[in-house]
């Protein structure tokens, strides 16, 4: 029996439990969109830009940790949804794009809106430097096998995204129902590489006799589902857990054994904890320049004199900044179950540090204490750390909190206390700005019954506005708080602290005046709810309303541009003023 391709297509998907599809229309995947329009399963989540779909469909993954789908058009459609790939790539989040291309037959000849510029029928090339493959499909009966392959590929291993390109033609072929049959029958959940007991047990030997130990988490711990056997891990043997900027709450920040974010933005404490370590646990991370202060030896990491255990799904991790004495390849969430469970066997008694805890608790306190006078101020506009304060004491401990970049994610990792694991959804490796608006819209799909807020400034909201048209026609309850300090205010304050000037990084008018935007005003205009703060005091009640709503509502909150305190080391300062140590410093509020 045969089938149009694009019914099969949607019924493979249905087999695979996806409930949602992302993405824009085009003349090329309207044969798909219309198969789709009969599915009782599946809905479409059409967005107004392709960047918008590719953001949403990511926060969406790493909420419902499975492969999200993109549907996108060819030429600029593809290339609008680029960007959210690629980020979604380098956080190792899953995703399959699904992308149309033009009629087979016309490869070459330049058909409307074809990529071909160095080669024939190469759009799909467009996507080979950052997801993890990439496939044009020129004969209807290969897509079955290549959409099997598609979703094993991008949910296992290191996860990332995937490309699917199909010409339009192949979209209204027919296609042997049999051969989607036959791909359908293999089964969804695959075994994961874990260690054996003989290196378990070197590990936890090697930990428990140390003098100074520490584990660094990373993404991968999240991305596993590993938090808990971490912990347990963790408590057996008494060891201190800091992390990257994407391992934030792997374990809960109000753990006494978690130490905090390193690098940059990280504390003197912890950065000083990771660099006199005798030996590091490193579970799924890629040491990122910021994370480990630009690898240089007398910020945060020295190895040595400190010796380095890395484990790892990805085998091109291991090693790559940092000499290993001893590294393993595996699924994290298997490896630390049996680390645990051999340290429950060699240490049945468990290592107590009391002191160590001790001085954790103390250092802990003495840096909240340190944020108090600014998280209580009136002062307007607001001092950032009152807008992170009040929102956490706003929401439940299992709310999801998506950021963008600049203080909001710089800030979030340094002081904003994440009380169950993978619920911060933030962009890293890329640091796209515009990323955490959308990513809210997509986790709040996957997640209707979670609280969702987005903390962005105005620069990151102001990269996809339109993203209100979707949470406006679905009712996607998200409550954006639009941090406003009319500029891209990171980038402001380093170029101030350089160069003396903040030219073409705050948003002025022709006469020199700020130029202010009112996101509120721009929510109203598209059905969305709309509060304009006027002062410190009016925030918390303004957020309280927006989370009681339960509908989608952007809150626009001026605030300082002051920089994200740090005692971490970022050598870029370097190139800039050679011999300075200066880093950010304050704009004038306008």
């Amino acid at each position: 029996m045969k089938d149009l391709v694009s019914n099969q297509i949607v019924r493979y998907l249905e087999q695979r439990g996806v409930r949602h599809v992302f993405g824009l229309c085009g003349h090329t995947n309207i044969a798909l969109l219309a198969a789709m329009s009969r599915s009782e399963q599946i809905e479409f989540v059409n967005t107004r830009h392709e960047q918008i779909a590719a953001h949403a469909a990511d926060g969406y993954a790493r909420a419902t940790h499975r492969a999200s789908v993109v549907l996108t058009h060819l030429g600029p459609g593809l290339t609008n949804a680029a960007t959210g790939v690629a980020n979604a790539a380098l956080d190792s989040v899953p995703m399959v794009v699904i992308a149309g291309d033009v009629p087979s037959h016309y490869f070459g000849k330049h058909p409307h809106q074809e990529v071909n510029l160095h080669a024939d029928a190469s759009q799909y090339e467009i996507y080979r430097p950052f997801v993890k493959r990439a496939w044009r499909v020129d004969s209807p009966h290969l897509l079955p096998e290549v959409l099997e392959k598609a979703f094993a590929l991008a949910e296992n291993g290191r996860p990332g995204p995937v490309l699917v390109d199909v010409p339009m033609d192949v979209f209204s072929a027919e296609v042997e129902v049999e051969r989607f049959d036959r791909v359908m029958r293999n089964t969804r959940s695959l075994s994961k590489p874990t260690i054996d007991e003989a290196v378990a047990e070197e590990i936890v030997r090697t930990l428990a006799q140390a003098k100074a130990p520490v584990v660094y988490a990373g993404g991968g711990v999240l991305g596993a589902g590993a938090s808990e056997e971490l912990e347990a891990l963790a408590r057996q043997l008494s060891l201190p857990i800091a992390h990257s900027l994407m391992g934030k709450g792997a374990v809960p920040d109000d753990n006494p054994l978690v130490l905090g974010m390193t690098g940059f933005w990280g504390t003197k404490y912890v950065n000083e904890t990771c660099r006199s370590a005798d030996w590091v646990l490193a579970l799924g991370t890629r040491f990122a320049e910021a994370d480990s202060s630009s690898w240089e030896p007398e910020y945060t990491f020295s190895f040595p004199p400190s010796q380095l255990i890395q484990i790892d799904i990805d085998p091109s991790e291991i090693g790559r900044n940092y000499p290993v004495s001893i590294g393993a390849v595996a699924d994290l969430k298997a490896a630390l179950e049996v680390l645990a469970q051999v340290a429950r066997r060699v240490v049945p008694e468990g290592v107590d540090r009391p002191e160590l805890l001790a001085r954790m608790r103390e250092e802990r306190e003495s840096f909240k204490a340190s944020n108090r006078e600014a998280e209580r101020s009136s002062e307007w506009p607001m001092r950032p750390e009152r807008i992170l304060a009040e929102v956490r004491a706003a929401l439940p401990r299992d709310a999801l909190v998506t950021t963008d970049v600049g203080w909001n994610k710089n800030g979030v990792g340094q002081q904003f206390d994440v009380l169950t694991p993978g619920t911060m959804l933030t962009p890293s490796a890329y640091a796209t700005m515009g990323f955490g608006a959308p990513a809210a819209l997509g986790a709040k799909i996957a997640c209707p019954e979670r609280v969702v807020v987005s903390l962005v400034g105005d620069g990151g909201f102001g990269q996809n506005p339109a993203l209100l048209s979707t949470a406006r026609e679905r009712n996607v309850g998200v409550v954006w708080v639009v941090m406003n300090n009319n500029a891209f205010g990171t980038i402001a304050g380093l170029e101030l602290a350089h160069f003396d000037t903040t030219y073409g990084t705050v948003f002025l008018g022709d006469d020199g005046m700020p130029a202010r935007t009112d996101f509120a005003a721009i929510a109203q205009a598209y059905g969305v709810e709309g509060i304009l703060v006027g002062s410190a005091e009016e925030f918390k009640p303004a957020l309280e309303h927006a989370l009681a709503s339960g509908k989608p509502v952007v809150i626009d909150v001026a605030m300082q541009n002051v920089p994200t305190p740090t005692a971490g080391h970022w050598n870029i300062m370097d190139i800039y003023s050679p011999g300075r140590r200066v880093h950010h410093v304050a704009t004038e509020p306008r």
